[in-house]
Order: C-alpha cells, then structure tokens, then sequence
C-alpha cells in the first residue's frame, strides 16, 4: 500500500472523529518484538503506535510513550533488547494526543527522564491533552498529566553523547507537532533518519480549519509544517502511526531480502508531505462547500 493511499484512508475514515473506541485501542496496542531499525535506532513500541529508542553513549532517548497501557509493553521491549529503563535520559514526544502521550507520566517516573516537547506540547501535555487549542478537543481522550517538560525551541538540536536530535515544530495536527532527525551510521554507512509527526487534518464535530476567525494562522501554519516535513534529512521515514508510512510493508520486504533496503527512501519524506498537503486541500474545499 503506499504513502498515499494509506493517508488517505486514515483521513477519509477519520475526518471529524477520531477513532478513539476500545478495539481501536486494542489494535494499535498490540504486542511487537522490538528490533534494530538502522543503527544506534530501535523500534520499541506495541505494532500500531511507534515507540522509538535512540542509544547514544550517555544514555537512551525514548520517542513517544504511547497509551498509558502500552507502559508495561514498551518497558518490557526495552528489557527485551538488553537495555534498562532506567537508563532513559531523555522523552520526546511528537504530539499530545493519548496514543503518542498517555503512557509519558509512567514512563517519566519509571525512568527519571527528563520529557521534551515543543511549548505547545509541554502545554497540552500539562494538561493531559485536554488542550481547547487542540482540533479534536472534546474528543480526544485524556490521560495522566506529564509535568516539568522541557521546552525545545524550533530547530534547536539536542546533544546527548555522540548523538544530535533537532527538533523541527510542524503545527497542524496539533498546535504542538513535532518532527525530529538524527543521524546514525551502520556498517560504514549513514543515514538521516527523520521521525515526522502526523499531518492529518482531523478534528470534532465543530472544528474548521478555515475559522479565521477563531485561529487565523491555523492553515498557514500546517502548510508550513507539511513544507518543513518535505525538506527534512530523510534517508528513513518513522511515523508516530506505522502504517502511514508503509512501515510494516517496508519491513515484510526488508525481512523478505529485497535489495536495495525497503526502508530506505531519499524520497519517502517528500511523498509523505505530498500525500498530507491534497488531504488539507480536500478537507478545506469540504469545509469551504458546508459554509451557510
């Protein structure tokens, strides 16, 4: 399935709710054997929702935590790869919704890491993503409230050890979207790799995009965000939902044999932002259609 057709099935079967039922929750939540993704980089989450760990030579950084009941997996999958917990220096998180932030606050006290996230985020995140500047407010489950997250500032790069992360905002899903890249290398090669936050325009009920009045920087800010998305180091492309970059179909052909490396796509990035910036255009004509 590709890029854009799995974003596009996201969007049309998700435009105003989100899919927030129990057996929603069940899928993305279930179990995943954690594995090498590219060098110093694993996957660690459950097979629906990413979790990612970044092994650096002071510690891990963990991207995401999740739902809070994907906590005890994802502790699990680190034991698993034959790290410790307590070895987590650092949270990011991609945006504040339960599915990418619920499981923080355990994972954070587990750890005694230190969370980061965007001034938007850590604001939303304060708030167990009962954020009113979020599109899906009111319908988007809460979850135990992460406190004392630090504020990363757009483009700022963090270094941990002997590995950089700079965190790129890209508004839209959420006020407080954030991409990250790093870089590692294997085997004599190195790659970008850029975990780019999702750019579905999804919403309640009542939300419009094309309110100005209410949020008059809401559109300009998420084709700013699909633009930075597109121009991102991106020789691998992760997403907070796997499926919205193929990443299991990716990792079947990788497993298969096939050569060149599946995962590997200079391009992957630029298809991913295409895909969202026709998805935002068809959901403004609806809104633009439906207005008195």
């Amino acid at each position: 399935m590709s890029i854009r057709l799995s974003l596009s099935i996201a969007l049309t079967c998700c435009l105003v709710l989100p899919p927030a039922h129990a057996q929603d929750r069940a899928a993305w939540n279930a179990p995943q054997k954690p594995f090498r993704i590219f060098g110093n980089t694993y996957y660690v989450g459950p097979h629906g929702l990413s979790s990612i760990l970044v092994k650096t030579s002071q510690g891990l950084v963990l991207i995401d935590g999740d739902l809070p009941e994907s906590t005890p997996l994802i502790e699990a999958n680190i034991r698993e790869l034959g790290f410790r917990i307590s070895d987590v220096r650092w949270i990011l998180n991609s945006h504040a919704h339960s599915d990418h932030a619920g499981g923080i606050a355990e994972l954070q006290r587990a750890s005694g890491a230190q969370v980061l996230a965007s001034a938007a985020g850590a604001h939303a995140m304060e708030l167990g993503g009962a954020d009113p500047n979020d599109p899906q407010y009111g319908t988007a489950p809460t979850y135990p409230p992460v406190h004392h997250v630090r504020v990363v500032a757009d483009g700022e790069t963090l270094h941990l050890g002997d590995v950089d992360i700079t965190a790129h905002y890209t508004p839209g899903h959420t006020p407080g979207s954030t991409s990250w890249t790093w870089r590692t290398c294997e085997g004599g090669t190195c790659l970008n790799i850029a975990y780019a936050d999702s750019l579905t325009a999804i919403s309640n009920p009542h939300y419009r995009f094309t309110d100005a009045a209410a949020h008059p920087h809401r559109v300009e800010d998420f084709r700013r965000a699909i633009a930075t998305v597109a121009a991102l180091p991106c020789d691998i492309l992760l997403t907070p939902h796997p499926g919205a970059s193929d990443f299991w179909e990716r990792m079947k052909r990788r497993e298969a044999g096939t050569q060149p490396d599946p995962l590997v796509d200079q391009n992957a990035c630029k298809a991913y932002a295409a895909t969202a910036e026709k998805d935002l255009d068809a959901r403004l004509d609806k809104e633009r259609a439906s207005q008195p």
